[in-house]
This record gives C-alpha cells, structure tokens and sequence, in this order.
C-alpha cells in the first residue's frame, strides 16, 4: 500500500467517524432528548442545567457533523473519497459513541439513564446491542479490500 493511499485511506476513515459521532449524537439528542423527553445530557442537577447540557452536547454533534462533511467534500473534490471505508467509519464511529454513551455515561458515570423506568435493563440491552452491531458492520466494511475511488 502506497503512502498516499493510506494517507487517503485514513482520512476517509477519520471523516466517516467523526460524521458517525456527530449524526448518533444528533440523532440521540433530538429523539431521546427533545421528542421523548426521557432524559437530558446531565440529569444531575435541575432541568434547567440539563437544558443546557443538551445545547452544548448539540452544538458538539453539529460541529461534528459539519467538520466531518468539509472533510468528505475535499475527498470528493479530490476524487479520493473511499465510499465503503468512508461508511465503515460512519457505522464504527456511530456505534461507538453509542457503546460509550450506554456503557461509560449510562451505567458508569451515571449522568442519565436512556429512561427512567423499573426494567431499564431491556432498553440498555437493545441500546448496546445496535451499538456493537453497528461497530462490527463498520469495521466489516472498513476491512473490505477494493474499494475505489467516488
């Protein structure tokens, strides 16, 4: 493998995962924060401050997500971008902030809990259960020899 198509490689690695971060953040923050209202970011404190620490974590999954697309729209213009490393990474990268979301934020840190109900351990299964799912489909296609250039 020559230095410059791993040096690609890597970046169309990197903006896939960061891009998989920012969309399984935005995607938790609106779906789980706003519509359903099972939790905030920081459930420690008053409402108030959780509605805070939803803003900030909002702002991070956007910042993410539009520094991984500057990244992906130079790999396009380059014709260097790596469609399937590009989407392996979105899926590890997604699957990875959820696993640390479910795993460290839920059970360690204890900052909130996916909802606040008795059963609670079915929804930290199906939570980290699609988390691993999406890391071992990522790394699936991250692994994939062949992938040409869009």
């Amino acid at each position: 493998m020559n230095n410059a198509y791993a040096n690609y490689s890597k970046r169309n690695l990197w903006s896939g995962i960061l891009f998989g971060l920012g969309l399984v953040a935005f995607i938790d923050e609106t779906i789980f924060h706003q519509l359903l209202n099972w939790h905030h970011f920081y459930d420690k404190s008053t409402t108030k401050i959780g509605l805070i620490s939803d803003g900030l974590f909002h702002a991070f999954s956007w910042f993410a997500t539009i520094a991984s697309l500057f990244w992906f729209a130079d790999l396009r213009r380059r014709k260097k971008l790596m469609v399937s490393k590009w989407w392996g990474g979105v899926l590890l990268g997604g699957g990875a902030f959820q696993l640390y979301d479910g795993i460290i934020q839920h059970k360690l840190l204890r900052i909130h809990q996916i909802r606040y109900v008795d059963n609670v351990i079915i929804y930290d299964l199906v939570w980290n259960i699609i988390a691993l799912l999406m890391i071992v489909v990522g790394l699936f296609m991250i692994r994939k020899r062949g992938d040409k250039h869009a």
